[in-house]
């Protein structure tokens, strides 16, 4: 795991540069803090952090280049089945001078090259120079587990792991305003999208190749559709457990110490139960709120840790614990993103780093199997019946009783207020009310009229994987795979993960994985009493009676009870000051003086999510555009 950056000059003023070479490679030492190296050759620049993991010796240094000199690679991820592609590949006569998974991908790309990527089950982000062709090739895993952001004008290409390295490079720091208007909507930006115009994300399953001025992009990659017969419910039970067994397995291979995230979700759960069948006394590691009990789950991560004889660690936090380490983790994110529970993923990858430098993690699970309340409710929607019609006629009620995430029965009428608006819309618009803390008119209004002069709203949703109108199921949990899932949940783990140089794995996002959920029904997946039905029931026996059908506690954070305290004077008196956001000029002062009403009200709602938006942007734009 590591981080990476170059410049690919089409011209002499391009490759004027490479002098920010060395610089935008240690922007980037936090990732990769065990050494750091650049290459050079034409028009071609190439900078790499290392964060060893595996074959930790110098024959695993980057930049790498073959044997033949030709090939020089840069590369941040694992490939998971790099022994395997080593084996075939001696078989042929191929020689390797390292036990790295690096040398392995640079000279299967010398082989087959963009091909390669179908060959490769890992997570990744590389960049390879040709000598001989002039040429430089990138690309970006399957799901997106790891970024690669680049810039592209007339003189150069620069690429990097985040943007902190292209601030080096140097680049036009203009808003994107449609990219700030889906902000709004989010709170994180989608890919291709980023904060400013001249730069992107090259998407997930995605290749791009420059030579010469000739750039091109191409997807490699997406999910297959459903073909064939299906198996019983049993038989996918047995072949689901299979699958994760190997993809964990396949994720136990490193030289260095490896633990797991156990939050006392049935996710992280079962990672930890088939990772203790290999490793005995595995690490695992849990945070506790000791300030905050509805947000705790220390109780059933204790619960599985025994039940597995793991060597478990709770790092238990008070909110000055939380608030200590805020600033330090909005220092480090170089665009908006405003998941608040980066917040304690950031705490815990600190935390966790001082243990080992690998850790397992149950993402991806929510978003493949059905684990989210928005699929409960999409699919509550598309069976339809008199339960619905009843929520649906007490909107009314939903509307004048006062809402919260913050405690059950707030949290409660919330969902059904929201269920009530979706039942009459058409998927695309379910979807993306669901997917939203704010609509695009409610964006559109709390962003000047003068800003963008509104043509940022025209091409938004031809970048939204939304459903059509004869969507299934299956369509939903596909629009997360391309759009949360990258965009949200992926970012904020590497973010945060990588801050402190700890690398995370993924189980469940193995391609075998994933491509076995979508070849499912939607019955084995949920139902109208269970979520993420055949995960509960095909590990049931291997987890503690009271995981099973315990409803999905979010990792949170207590936005609302701190916006109205501690945070209070930065919100009244500093970033969404009336007179700061006059003097910006990027946000309506009105609008924004309703939402400050709205929270310290009886009746916040969601609105927290979007304060912390307005913050986590304002804190942004202060520290990178002001003055």
């Amino acid at each position: 795991m590591c981080g990476i950056t170059g410049v690919y000059a089409f011209n002499e003023i391009g490759r004027f540069f490479h002098i920010n070479l060395w610089n935008a490679t240690e922007a980037l030492s936090r990732r990769g803090p065990d050494r750091g190296n650049t290459f050079t050759h034409g028009y071609a620049g190439l900078g790499h952090r290392r964060l060893s993991v595996i074959d930790t010796t110098e024959g695993g240094n980057q930049p790498m280049t073959d044997d033949t000199g030709r090939y020089t690679i840069v590369f941040n991820g694992e490939i998971f089945n790099y022994l395997e592609i080593k084996r075939e590949l001696a078989v042929k006569g191929v020689s390797f001078a390292s036990n790295s998974d690096t040398e392995v991908l640079l000279k299967l790309y010398a082989l087959e090259g963009e091909k390669c990527l179908h060959r490769l089950n890992g997570f990744f982000a590389f960049a390879i120079y040709d000598k001989e062709d002039e040429s430089l090739f990138l690309a970006r895993d399957r799901f997106g587990v790891k970024p690669l952001l680049y810039s592209l004008d007339e003189d150069k290409l620069l690429f990097a792991s985040e943007m902190k390295a292209l601030f080096v490079f140097g680049f036009p720091r203009e808003l994107d305003y449609e990219a700030l208007h889906l902000y709004l909507q989010l709170n994180y930006i989608p890919a291709p999208l980023t904060v400013f115009k001249s730069v992107q994300k090259l998407q997930p399953g995605h290749w791009m190749k420059a030579k010469g001025r000739q750039v091109t992009i191409e997807k490699y990659y997406e999910i297959p559709t459903r073909t064939g017969a299906t198996p019983s419910y049993e038989s996918a039970q047995q072949q689901l457990t299979e699958l994760m067994e190997a993809a964990v397995q396949r994720r136990l291979i490193a030289d260095v110490p490896l633990g797991a995230f156990l939050s006392g979700g049935i996710d992280s759960s079962v990672i930890v139960a088939l990772a203790a069948r290999h490793t005995p006394h595995l690490n695992t590691f849990s945070i506790g709120y000791r300030d905050e009990p509805f947000f705790d789950e220390t109780r059933y991560a204790n619960l599985v840790a025994k039940m597995h004889n793991t060597n478990h660690t709770v790092f238990s936090l008070s909110n000055d614990d939380l608030l200590d380490s805020l600033y330090d983790m909005l220092d480090y994110t170089d665009e908006p993103f405003a998941d608040s529970s980066a917040l304690a993923v950031y705490i815990l990858s600190k935390r966790v780093r001082k243990h080992v430098t690998v850790a397992l993690s149950g993402d991806g699970a929510d978003e493949i199997f059905a684990g989210y309340n928005k699929h409960a409710a999409e699919y509550r929607v598309q069976q339809g019946g008199f339960a619905n019609q009843v929520v649906t006629a007490l909107k009314p009620l939903w509307d004048a009783l006062p809402k919260s995430r913050n405690s059950a029965f707030g949290n409660k009428i919330r969902q059904l207020q929201k269920f009530a608006e979706i039942t009459k819309m058409s998927p695309a618009e379910r979807y993306w009310r669901l997917a939203t803390l704010a609509s695009a008119a409610e964006a559109a209004a709390l962003m000047q009229s003068a800003v963008g002069s509104g043509t940022w709203q025209s091409g938004t949703a031809s970048l939204l994987p939304l459903p059509t109108a004869t969507a299934s199921f299956d369509a939903f949990l596909r629009a997360d795979v391309e759009l949360v899932l990258p965009n949200d949940m992926l970012t904020k783990v590497d973010l945060m993960s990588m801050a402190h140089g700890l690398e995370v794995r993924n189980p469940f996002l193995d391609y075998t994985v994933v491509e076995f959920a979508f070849s499912l029904p939607t019955e084995y997946k949920i139902d109208g009493r269970m979520k993420k039905k055949i995960v509960q029931d095909a590990f049931r026996n291997v987890l503690p009676p009271e995981l099973y059908r315990r409803p999905k506690h979010g990792f949170e954070v207590p936005l609302l009870k701190w916006m109205r305290r501690e945070l209070k004077s930065l919100i009244t008196n500093d970033l969404l000051a009336d007179d700061f956001v006059a003097e910006q000029g990027l946000f309506s002062v009105s609008e924004v003086r309703k939402l400050k009403e709205k929270l310290f009200s009886n009746d916040s709602g969601d609105v927290h999510a979007r304060i912390w938006g307005l913050l986590v942007f304002q804190y942004w734009w202060k520290k990178n555009m002001k003055g």
